[in-house]
This record gives structure tokens, C-alpha cells and sequence, in this order.
């Protein structure tokens, strides 16, 4: 089987390569990702896995890989920041306190579609004025659910996570690992 990554992320690739695995192709799809009204995170994430994976066109014995990640603070989705002061926004509501990062995954062949959501609880420390303002002159706030990516700098805000570090990156490895060898990539 030829396994297609339908996501643009450079992290979710390297994630991938930890497990020695190497798409064949990087087809993203182009999805409206504006969340439901009412709409949980985690079917918020498994619906956008979904609708990526079948947005996808497939060749015979290709299987596509589609995920998306969210910060969630109870019912509230965090999705990527528009701008400065939304990041603020995220890192504030953040700050000192536990939330969920939630990872929808789909895998997909043309006769197959198998998904699931995979949750992981994150402790956010107090944030101080100055390590915020350092933090958001990073920039590496940009283009991150929740306004922060754990294998950057915002690991010094993070004093404990309970579930999978490579979820709150953004792919979940064992459970992907696990789907896709359902398809006989391994």
C-alpha cells in the first residue's frame, strides 16, 4: 500500500519518521475547519479527520493518513490563533491550569475508513508577565492550536502531561501506528 499524508505539517512528517515511516506523497486537504455550534472538541476533531481523509482523492492501493489537533478548555475548542493578542487570549485562559489536546485520526482507503480521537490532559504553569511577552515575541505561537507547540519553548510552561507526548505534538504514534498497520503499512 502507498500511504498518502493528507497534512501540510512538517511535524506531523517528522513524527512519522520517529516510527520509520515515510509517505509515499503530502496531498493536504482543503477543508472549511469552522467548528459546529455545540459541537464537542472531540467530535469537532474526529469530524475534521474525517472530512479530510474523504476529501481526498485515491488511487487503487493508495491509503491516506488525515489528523487534526485541538486545544480544549472544557467545551471550549482553541484552535490555531489569527493573530498576537488571540494567542494572548489562549495562553492566558491557559495559564495555571489543566487542559485537553485532542487529536482526531482517520486513516482511508478507497473500500475502508477507520478513525478515532485521543485525548491527553496538559498542565499549563502560572505565566508570568515577562515569560509571556518572550513567548509571544517568539513568534512560535503562530500556526499552533492553543497558541503553543510543546516541542518549542512553551515545553517550560508544561510541568506534567498525563497520556501521549506525540499527541499533543500533533500524531498520536502508537494509535496511528496501530491503524495503519491495519491497512498492512507497518
Amino acid at each position: 500500500m502507498r500511504l498518502i499524508l493528507g497534512s501540510a505539517s512538517p511535524r506531523r512528517l517528522d513524527l512519522l519518521a520517529q516510527i520509520a515511516i515515510a509517505p509515499a506523497e503530502v496531498r493536504p486537504a482543503d477543508i472549511d475547519e469552522t467548528p459546529i455550534k455545540d459541537e464537542t472538541p472531540r467530535a469537532y476533531v474526529r469530524r475534521l479527520a474525517v472530512a479530510k481523509a474523504e476529501a481526498i482523492t485515491l488511487q487503487t492501493g493508495e491509503v491516506v493518513l488525515c489528523a487534526d489537533t485541538t486545544v480544549a478548555l472544557g467545551r471550549r475548542i482553541m484552535e490555531k490563533p489569527r493573530d498576537r493578542a488571540e494567542a494572548e487570549k489562549f495562553l492566558t485562559l491557559l495559564s495555571g491550569r489543566r487542559h485537553q489536546v485532542i487529536t482526531g485520526v482517520a486513516v482511508r482507503s478507497n473500500d475502508r475508513l477507520i478513525h478515532r480521537a485521543v485525548m491527553t490532559r496538559v498542565a499549563f504553569k502560572r505565566i508570568a508577565d515577562i515569560e509571556m511577552k518572550a513567548y509571544l515575541d517568539s513568534n512560535e505561537w503562530q500556526g499552533k492550536a492553543g497558541g503553543y507547540g510543546i516541542q518549542g519553548r512553551a515545553a517550560a510552561l508544561i510541568p506534567s502531561i498525563n497520556g501521549s507526548y506525540s499527541n499533543v505534538v500533533g500524531l498520536p504514534l502508537a494509535e496511528t501506528a496501530a491503524m495503519l498497520s491495519g491497512f498492512g503499512i507497518r
